[in-house]
């Protein structure tokens, strides 16, 4: 028995999913008459208080379009050092886009109002023009970390008073939203476009949407056009999303939970320097040495349990709604033996 706890992307989807995905109606979604993609794109917008959505095969290719849609090449984008766009998606910020990036240091990923108004440019030959802030809510390399409402508020308005437009990229937007006990809706207020993914907890196959107001749609769909984004009858993949937004949100704090009890379980070993608190389905715990973490990671494959390692010590585990709970138990149970 396997049990893979690398990402939440390992997941695959459920039988009634598939079933889902096998009964959906379809048309070409490059013509716009594809009918499971067009209830997807506006349940997503409305839930997330935005006019329109746009369907995309992945969370990169969201975000890229996103932040080509709101930048011109030359103009700078604000982001934490540990954020996705800058870190994981291949140079895509200056590859697509042509824009420099001014780095925060936040704490795991979240920074405050004056962070930002101390790093967006003066209106000077000699700098680029700050046009683009971009959070990250849960917070990856933060290990699962969330945005309160406060925090968001403040640094959405701190932006905008400064002439920004704000994207966030909520890959796992919908844990932060229940752990924070937050209105979906309110995130139309706060941000000029959100990025949402259902293949990591919410357990697609496929899929991740873009919303923001009509004309920023209008837009984006003309870039993700050119980045190869057009699909045909994706609506067998809209199913699967819809499905989850029906029935997979809700449980994700059955993962919140697991993730709570390997951290209780890993804070019982003097091996780990150090453990991320952990809020949603992230865990994030370091060993004394990279050598350590590699040592631990090969022990825990030898056991049939996958695990990643993001460096300097680092090992990672995801919960999500492949492992059971017999499978943490199993976990907790092999921890014991490996850290001791």
């Amino acid at each position: 028995m396997i049990i893979d706890l690398r990402s939440d992307t390992v997941t695959k989807p459920s039988p009634a999913m598939i079933e889902a995905m096998f009964q959906a109606s379809v048309g070409d979604d490059v013509f716009g008459d594809d009918p499971s993609i067009n209830l997807l794109q506006q349940t997503t917008a409305l839930y997330f208080g935005m006019e329109e959505g746009l369907f995309f095969p992945s969370g990169t290719m969201a975000n890229q379009v996103a932040i080509k849609t709101h930048t011109l090449p030359g103009e700078e984008i604000i982001c934490d050092q540990t954020a996705h766009v800058y870190r994981y998606e291949g140079g895509g910020i200056a590859f697509h886009s042509g824009c420099s990036v001014r780095l925060l240091n936040g704490k795991r990923g979240v920074f405050a109002a004056q962070d930002v108004e101390a790093n967006v440019n003066a209106d000077d030959i000699h700098f680029p023009k700050s046009s683009l802030l971009v959070l990250e809510n849960t917070v990856n390399k933060g290990g699962g970390i969330c945005w309160t409402d406060e925090q968001l508020s403040s640094v959405s308005t701190v932006a905008r008073t400064n002439g920004l437009r704000v994207h966030l990229d909520g890959a796992r937007v919908w844990n932060a939203i229940l752990t924070k006990q937050q209105n979906p809706a309110n995130y139309g207020k706060w941000f000029d476009s959100v990025s949402v993914c259902f293949s990591k907890g919410l357990g697609c196959p496929v899929g991740s949407v873009l919303v923001g107001s009509k004309s920023f749609i209008s837009n984006a769909r003309k870039h993700r056009k050119r980045f190869g984004g057009g699909m045909r009858q994706a609506g067998y993949l809209a199913a699967a999303c819809l499905f989850a937004l029906e029935n997979n949100i809700e449980r994700l704090k059955e993962d919140h939970i697991k993730a709570k009890a390997l951290e209780l379980a890993l804070s019982q070993s003097k091996k780990i320097v150090e453990i991320m608190p952990v809020e949603t389905n992230i865990v994030l715990f370091k060993l004394e040495s990279v050598m350590e973490a590699a040592s631990i990671l090969h022990k825990l494959k030898d056991e049939d349990i996958l695990a990643a390692s993001p460096g300097e010590g680092w090992i990672r585990f995801v919960t999500h709604l492949d492992v059971s709970n017999q499978k943490v138990d199993v976990v907790m149970d092999k921890l014991k033996e490996i850290l001791n």
